[in-house]
């Protein structure tokens, strides 16, 4: 019998992030903190509004783009964030979390041979579905010296006549790094200079400890050339719920919708319900959210300084990204030892792409009683690696 199984899937690797995860789950007393998942729950108002929608029997298909009323509330949260005004009739689609409107923009409007532009370290899903979509992935490894920053520069030495796409992805996830109004201002230069498409991940919008979060579709001249990616997992502890979002150009966003009509046919009925709740009275759970990870990420950064590893301050999501090559061991190799040795559990930094290594994620969406324990034995695993050398 022949092999039926597509080249390009079978050529796609695991996620590194599930690798550990999965061990965690069956191993006694280990400590998680591989996971981006906010450790609260889902707001009280927004599940009462999903329990109510399904007790009147709101369970049929909504239109394939989304509810008109969860479409008009993403408009307005938009303008009222991030002063860019979106037409919810023809230029907000919702979708089955933010990766599936990765998905989607990229095959909707990626043709062989282009290539897209992906900084990394960055999500694990932006290389494999660009190559799905049929895109030759083009990497830029992203520096500790920069803050791992894109730069202006990086970015034109990466553009060539094949260039479709850049991949902007902050505040970004795994190293927290964000990038500022002067920043995006630079890149948008290069951007329109050489007519490409910016497909922004903003997920992690809410969850900026410095300044607000600014998208680079507010810079003049880059709303008609931008998919804004957004959702409702990280700032509204929705993870479960399975929604997002993308808002671009009428004309993307319809192609977008004609994917998402064949694969999906809509999102998820009942969190549709509930996220139009999220963004109407949940900015005050948000902030209160938003103040507690950052006391955790104060916490973290003060406890790598007293065990002297090294790590620079992020400024946005909920992870830090400490370097690991003073004790001349690849990342996996760290991660697998401090889990058998201390079982404890964090990401390689290479799950995030090759110029991960040396470095580790560790996400502080997790108490402070369990951040607590976990440094115990990360400093007590370092200790002894130090002694060791």
């Amino acid at each position: 019998m022949r092999n039926f199984l597509s080249d390009k899937v079978t050529g796609l690797k695991p996620s590194g992030i599930r690798k550990f995860f999965d061990i965690v789950t069956e191993m006694k007393d280990a400590i998680s903190l591989g996971v981006g998942e906010p450790d609260f729950d889902t707001p009280w108002f927004i599940r009462d509004e999903g329990i109510y929608s399904l007790e009147k029997g709101k369970t049929f298909y909504t239109s394939n783009a989304g509810l008109k009323e969860l479409r008009e509330e993403i408009a307005n949260y938009i303008k009222h964030t991030q002063k860019i005004e979106y037409n919810p009739q023809n230029e907000v689609i919702v979708t089955v979390g933010g990766s599936e409107a990765i998905d989607i923009g990229l095959r909707a409007v990626i043709n062989p041979k282009d290539e897209v532009i992906i900084p990394q370290p960055s999500y694990v899903s932006y290389e494999p579905c660009s190559v799905l979509a049929g895109a030759k992935p083009i990497i830029i490894n992203l520096k500790q010296e920069n803050e791992f920053r894109l730069t202006a520069e990086e970015l034109l030495n990466a553009i060539t006549e094949k260039t479709k796409v850049l991949i902007l992805p902050y505040p970004n996830n795994p190293t927290g790094a964000i990038l500022e109004k002067e920043n995006l201002e630079e890149i948008a230069k290069v951007v329109i200079e050489k007519d490409i498409l910016v497909m922004s991940d903003e997920i992690y919008s809410e969850l900026t400890y410095k300044k607000s979060h600014v998208s680079i579709a507010s810079i003049e001249g880059m709303k008609e050339r931008t998919i804004l990616i957004n959702g409702f997992s990280k700032a509204y502890a929705m993870t479960g719920w399975r929604l997002g979002y993308a808002c671009g150009p009428a004309e993307i966003i319809e192609q977008m919708t004609k994917i998402h009509q064949y694969a999906i046919m809509c999102a998820p009925t009942t969190s549709q319900y509930a996220a139009v709740q999220a963004l109407k009275k949940g900015s005050g759970e948000v902030e209160l959210m938003r103040q507690s990870y950052n006391q955790r990420r104060r916490f973290l950064m003060n406890a790598f300084k007293e065990m002297n590893l090294k790590c620079f301050e992020p400024y946005g999501a909920f992870y830090v990204f400490p370097c690991i090559k003073e004790f001349n061991m690849s990342s996996e190799d760290f991660a697998t030892k401090l889990l058998m040795e201390e079982k404890v559990a964090v990401v390689p930094g290479t799950a995030f792409g090759e110029s991960g290594e040396g470095f580790v994620r560790i996400s502080y969406a997790y108490s402070m009683e369990t951040l607590k324990k976990a440094i115990s034995r990360i400093e007590k695993f370092v200790n002894k690696l130090r002694k060791a050398n």
